[in-house]
C-alpha cells in the first residue's frame, strides 16, 4: 500500500481485539505467601518505606531485505486445556493460550544509541539478528540431534518440561461458575432488535472449527451489516459492521461457537459492563462495551471501531521507537488506565502492546539522518486498553500461568503467586519496548528468561531468591539462580551474555532519561513487594517534566 508524505491513514485494524494470552473458565487469589510479602519493606517514590503487601554488544549481520517481523504469516496461535483444582478442591478448566510470536527482531541487548531521537537505537549489523521465531527454530532444529531436549510438537513454542502447563487429562463435563450462571442462563439472548436468534449448533454459517463465517453485508442480529473481516484469533473473529439503527462503524468481536469460549466471553461481558457502569464517561481509556447479544450460537460484543495496535504501528514503522514526548503521553495513560481497574479490585493480566489500540492511525512522515530512511510520527496519542478475557478480581481463582511470555512477572516464572503488581510489572516491559522499539526479553526458556532479568536488574534480592528456591529449586543452587544449567546451549549463553543492563538501554544523558529510567527501574523489581505500585507510578517526577517534541 502506498503511504503519503503527510497526513497518511492506516485503514482501521484493531487485530489485537481478540487476542489473549489466557481465558479461564472462572476466574481466585493465590497471594504471594505472607511470610514472603511481609519481609519486604516498600520502598514509595517519597523515600518512605511501606510494609503494604499489597554484556557486550553482538555485532549482527546486515538483515535481507525482507520485513523483520512477519509472525502473521509464520505462526499459529495454539493452546492447551488445563484443568487445575481450586482452594476448595472444585475440578476448573483453563485455556492457556501459548506465547505470543515475538516482538521484534533485535533485541534492545544488540543495539547502539545513535540516531536524530535520544530513544532511537538503530542496529548495527555484523552477526545473525536471533528473534523469537529463530529461538524457537533453533530449539527444534537442536532436538533432532540432541536426546535431552525434548522435540516440541509441529507449529507449537517449544516448552521447557518444566513449564507450568501441563496437557489435560481426557475431558470431563466441567460445571461453570456460579459467577457466569449469575450473569446469564444457559441459553441468553438480546431480543430487543428482533425474533429470537436461532441457538441450534453449528449451523451452516460456521466453518468446522465453529468460527462463524463472514460474508460481506451479513446482517447481524438484525442490526448490524458487515463491512469486512479485521481480524481473526483463537477466540473468534474481528470485524467490521455498520450500525444500522445510527448509522455508526462499530467492531464486532464474535465469538466461536464452542462453550468453553462461550463460557469465557460472558466472564469479559461481566467485566466490561463493570468498567462502563464505574465510568461512563470513560476517562480511564478502557475499552467500552456498546452492545451484546447471541446471534446464531455466537456471543458477540459490539465496541467503537478504534486504530490499529500499537504493535502494528511499531510494525509498519520498521520498529522505529516513539519520541520521548509520545512515551510520557502513553505512560500516563496506560498507568492511569490501570489503576483504575486496581481499585476496582481487577487485575488485566495480558497487557502488552497488543492490547492497546490507536484511536486515531493518522500520522506524518519526518525524514532522518542518520539513518537516511523516513519515520511515522503520530499526530493523537490518544489510546485505550483492550482483551479483558484474561481479567481477574482479585478475591475470585487465579490460575498458575497468566501473562505473555514477554511481559510475564518474575514472580509467575517461579510459582509465587501473582496479584496487581504483575500489571506494573508488564507496563515497565511496555515502556522499554517503546523506547527501543523492540522488546526487553525475547525468550522462550523461564531459566534464560530469569538469567536475563538477572542481565538487565542485576541479582535476585536474596530474601526473593530464597523464595523462589522454595517454589522452583530447579532453578537455584545455594539461595542463587543456577546458570547456565550444563545443557544450555552456546546461543542461549550468549544472548544471555549480551543482554544489557537497563541503564545501558536507557542510558540517562538527560534529565528526562534519569527520571523515566527510575520510573522504569520501580516498575522492574524482582520483588513484588517492593515494586512501585501504579498509582505510586503516576506520581513520579517524571511525569511533572515538559518534554519537548522530538522524532
Amino acid at each position: 500500500m502506498e503511504m503519503g508524505q503527510q497526513g497518511a491513514q492506516i485503514p482501521s485494524v484493531p487485530t489485537s481485539l481478540f487476542t489473549s494470552t489466557q481465558t479461564r473458565m472462572s476466574a481466585a487469589v493465590h497471594p504471594l505467601p505472607p511470610q514472603v510479602m511481609a519481609q519486604y519493606p516498600r520502598q514509595s517514590l517519597n523515600g518512605q518505606v511501606s510494609t503494604n503487601p499489597s554484556g557486550p554488544s553482538v555485532m549482527p549481520t546486515p538483515p535481507t531485505g525482507a520485513r523483520k517481523r512477519k509472525r502473521a504469516a509464520r505462526y499459529s496461535v495454539q493452546y492447551s486445556e488445563v484443568q487445575e483444582l481450586d482452594q476448595d478442591g472444585r475440578l476448573r478448566e483453563v485455556i492457556v493460550i501459548e506465547d505470543t510470536p515475538p516482538p521484534a527482531t533485535i533485541s534492545p541487548a544488540t543495539t547502539t544509541n545513535q540516531g536524530y531521537s535520544a530513544s532511537y537505537q538503530p542496529p548495527i549489523f555484523s552477526a545473525p539478528i536471533r528473534t523469537r521465531a529463530r529461538a524457537a527454530a533453533e530449539a527444534q532444529a537442536l532436538s533432532s540431534t540432541s536426546s535431552s531436549i525434548t522435540a516440541p510438537a509441529p507449529k507449537k513454542r517449544k516448552r521447557d518440561h518444566q513449564e507450568e502447563v501441563r496437557a489435560p487429562p481426557p475431558k470431563k463435563p466441567v460445571q461453570s461458575s456460579h459467577h457466569v450462571q449469575a450473569l446469564l442462563p444457559a441459553k441468553s439472548h438480546d431480543y430487543r432488535n428482533g425474533a429470537p436468534p436461532d441457538d441450534k449448533g453449528p449451523s451452516s454459517c460456521d466453518d468446522k472449527e465453529g468460527h462463524y463465517i463472514i460474508v460481506p453485508d451479513d446482517m447481524i442480529f438484525r442490526r448490524y451489516r458487515t463491512v469486512r473481516l479485521l481480524g481473526q484469533g483463537t477466540f473468534g473473529k474481528v470485524v467490521e459492521a455498520i450500525d444500522t439503527q445510527t448509522n455508526q462503524r462499530v467492531a464486532i468481536k464474535i465469538i466461536r461457537a464452542i462453550p468453553k469460549y462461550r463460557d469465557a466471553s460472558r466472564i469479559e461481558v461481566r467485566v466490561l459492563q463493570k468498567l462502563k457502569e464505574r465510568d461512563p464517561m470513560n476517562r480511564n481509556k478502557c475499552i467500552h462495551l456498546l452492545h451484546w447479544f447471541d446471534h446464531r450460537n455466537h456471543i458477540c460484543l459490539v465496541s467503537e471501531l478504534l486504530g490499529m495496535c500499537v504493535y502494528d504501528f511499531l510494525k509498519e514503522n520498521e520498529f522505529a521507537p516513539f519520541p520521548r514526548h509520545h512515551i510520557q503521553d502513553f505512560a500516563r495513560q496506560l498507568l492511569g488506565s490501570v489503576a483504575f481497574l486496581h481499585d476496582l479490585r481487577l487485575i488485566h493480566t495480558d497487557l502488552k502492546p497488543e492490547n492497546i489500540l490507536l484511536v486515531h492511525n493518522d500520522y506524518k512522515v519526518v525524514h532522518r539522518n542518520a539513518p537516511p530512511k523516513p519515520k511515522r510520527i503520530l499526530h493523537s496519542t490518544d489510546i485505550r486498553l483492550i482483551d479483558f478475557g484474561s481479567a481477574t478480581f482479585e478475591s475470585e481463582y487465579h490460575s498458575t500461568v497468566v501473562s505473555t511470555r514477554h511481559y510475564r512477572a518474575p514472580e509467575i516464572i517461579l510459582g509465587l503467586g501473582w496479584s496487581f503488581p504483575c500489571d506494573a510489572y508488564s507496563l515497565g516491559c511496555i515502556l522499554v519496548e517503546f523506547y527501543t522499539g523492540v522488546a526487553l526479553y525475547q525468550t522462550h526458556d523461564n531459566l534464560e528468561h530469569l538469567a536475563m532479568m538477572e542481565m538487565v536488574m542485576g541479582k535476585m534480592p536474596d530474601r526473593f531468591a530464597h523464595a523462589g528456591q522454595r517454589s522452583k529449586p530447579e532453578f537455584f543452587k545455594d539461595g542463587r539462580l543456577d546458570w547456565p544449567k550444563p545443557k544450555a546451549t552456546r546461543q542461549s549463553k550468549r544472548d544471555v551474555k549480551n543482554t544489557r543492563p537497563l541503564e545501558e538501554v536507557i542510558p540517562p544523558i538527560d534529565n528526562i532519561n534519569r527520571q523515566f529510567l527510575d520510573l522504569v527501574r520501580r516498575l522492574l523489581a524482582f520483588d513484588p513487594a517492593q515494586r512501585s505500585t501504579v498509582r505510586e507510578a503516576l506520581n513520579h517526577p517524571y511525569f511533572s517534566l515538559t518534554i519537548p517534541e522530538e522524532i
